[in-house]
């Protein structure tokens, strides 16, 4: 998949799937799962207040009788009951409402009901990006603060997840750094070379890794011949392996208020995709996200 077109289109027909909200009282959430579900994406089982929700259901022209009720008031109540509906199989990916993300995630990983696996939680952000032929995939600008190179194999595995998800078979993964060679005094660099060797001997598989890569040979093969970077993903990057959360939120902000790119983001790495939408988002990436966790959830469906 190439754009957002695609990855609507196809999450129609991959789709639908179920969306479990928790704390669902909250006008822009109800507003994107109104908008799956016209777009026969995705259903949605509402859990929260719903004393709450009516009357924003109903300023909004929102029907609820298109929902499934789960009347729970406590915020943390709700969001275990989210996740358990996920966990039990009654529903296919997890919302977070109007609730903190903290409380959400602790039901995400709790031993009992949660959707653990083992694995880093780590975010993945897709843009579609004005001039280029590919869907990019950003990560971590969310989760991990300043993960060493272990943390870093596993945010690499959980982005060729949804690449693999958005049908890119071998997607190129570069590991962005400051500069394209190896530095001794710049721990980045030395950490991008070894996941590239983690790669080349097989112990990251289903892509090709490869660093250290500054962002223009990494996204550009002009700019990669220019310099002399001659691997074999060099300029035709797919994800987009940031250092550390700092770097990647300047770089994801970037891509939203200067590029004005296209974009949709979802947490992986638990046993069903956790979807994040903030109030600033407009409703079209709303949508986007939710598109993106069907396809994961067909995927994990396989």
């Amino acid at each position: 998949m190439r754009n957002f077109e695609e990855v609507i289109k196809f999450a129609k027909e991959r789709g639908p799937k179920t969306i479990s909200v928790a704390c669902c009282q909250d006008k822009e959430v109800l507003l994107a799962v109104e908008m799956a579900r016209k777009e026969g994406i995705a259903n949605a089982i509402l859990v929260g207040d719903i004393a709450k929700t009516e009357p924003i259901a109903k300023e909004l022209g929102i029907d609820l009788a298109n929902y499934e009720l789960i009347n729970i008031e406590d915020l943390v109540e709700a969001s275990r009951k989210a996740v358990e509906l996920v966990s039990s199989g009654k529903a296919d990916m997890v919302m977070k409402g109007i609730v903190d993300t903290s409380i959400v995630l602790k039901a995400v990983l709790d031993k009992e009901i949660g959707l653990r696996t083992g694995k880093v939680l780590s975010h993945v952000a897709v843009f579609d990006v004005n001039g280029f032929d590919r869907l990019f995939f950003i990560t971590d600008a969310a989760m991990n603060l300043a993960p060493d190179v272990a943390a870093k194999k596993q945010i690499i595995e959980n982005a060729v997840d949804v690449a693999h998800a958005l049908d890119i078979e071998v997607p190129n993964v570069a590991c962005l750094c400051a500069k394209e060679k190896v530095n001794p005094k710049m721990k980045d660099t030395v950490e991008a070379a070894e996941l590239q060797e983690m790669c080349e001997k097989g112990e990251i598989t289903g892509c090709v890794v490869g660093g250290p890569f500054a962002l223009d040979n990494a996204v550009s093969e002009e700019a990669a011949a220019h310099k002399g970077v001659n691997h074999p993903g060099a300029g035709k990057a797919d994800i987009l392996l940031v250092p550390d959360i700092e770097a990647g939120n300047v770089l994801y902000k970037s891509m939203v208020f200067f590029a004005q790119a296209k974009n949709a983001g979802v947490i992986v790495g638990a046993k069903a995709p956790v979807i994040l939408t903030s109030r600033a988002d407009t409703e079209e990436t709303k949508l986007n996200s939710i598109a993106l966790g069907v396809l994961m959830a067909a995927k994990t469906a396989k």
